[in-house]
């Protein structure tokens, strides 16, 4: 049997990148997959290919009004959501003497607020099931020191995963966080950075970066029943870089 059969999930930040292949591998283990972000295009393209049991829609995953609309299109297609992977963020590798406020706001907004606003969202469409399970992808730049900004809001990411674990374990619903590495994503490889990527990738005790699918097995793990006993923890795969 699939291991998400009958689960219905929305992930957001999926038109490319970790989201896409989370995506494809929910749908290969029987999901049905809201999959929405800001990318139109490339969103519609990969639904296209996916099939009937996926739908795209365009979202800010900093509105409020924007989540409202994507559960209740979740809802109306497939039925009550029970799997959560809020999977959108951005990045940036600016100094604290060199990023703006409106900068600042920005990151905050798409990495940390999104994700608040996307469990308060979806929690009540799961409580109708009796259950589910929210994935947040943070970072293991939210249990180690990097940039400004990135680092705060995955942090936070983390803080609030266990605060909402604590809170939801009353309504059947685990909650967990996800902290990756380096990941060959679009974000991560972009020209301007891929020979400090590869210069990084020697210091990695795997000496190479990941693949988004090595994440995503991860992901699929915790949004399976299979792991039914694991709520407010942190879950690492970054080829041992946490561990020097």
């Amino acid at each position: 049997m699939a291991r998400l059969q009958g689960k219905i999930a929305i992930i957001t930040g999926a038109a490319q990148g970790m989201g896409e292949a989370h995506a494809r591998r929910f749908i290969a283990e029987g999901a049905k997959v809201i999959l929405t972000d800001v990318k139109e295009e490339k969103g519609a393209a990969l639904v296209n290919e996916l099939g009937e049991n996926a739908i795209f829609l365009k979202h800010n995953v900093a509105s409020a009004e924007d989540w409202a609309t994507v559960v209740a299109k979740a809802e109306d297609t497939f039925g009550p959501v029970n799997v959560l992977v809020n999977n959108a963020g951005i990045t940036m590798a600016k100094s604290i003497l060199q990023i703006t406020e409106e900068e600042y706001r920005r990151i905050v907004d798409i990495n940390q607020i999104s994700v608040f606003l996307g469990m308060k969202s979806v929690i009540p469409s799961m409580q109708k099931v009796g259950g589910g399970s929210i994935v947040n992808i943070s970072s293991i730049n939210g249990l180690v020191g990097g940039a400004i900004g990135y680092t705060d809001t995955k942090f936070a990411v983390r803080g609030m995963t266990k605060a909402a674990a604590m809170e939801c374990t009353h309504y059947g619903i685990r909650v967990n966080s996800v902290h990756p590495g380096v990941i060959a994503t679009p974000m991560v490889v972009q020209e301007d950075t891929k020979a400090a990527v590869e210069e990084f990738a020697k210091h990695i005790p795997l000496k190479r970066v990941a693949q988004p699918e090595e994440v995503t097995n991860l992901v699929l793990y915790l949004a399976s029943d299979e792991s039914s006993y694991s709520t407010g923890a942190e879950f690492i795969v970054d080829g041992g870089i946490t561990a020097i």
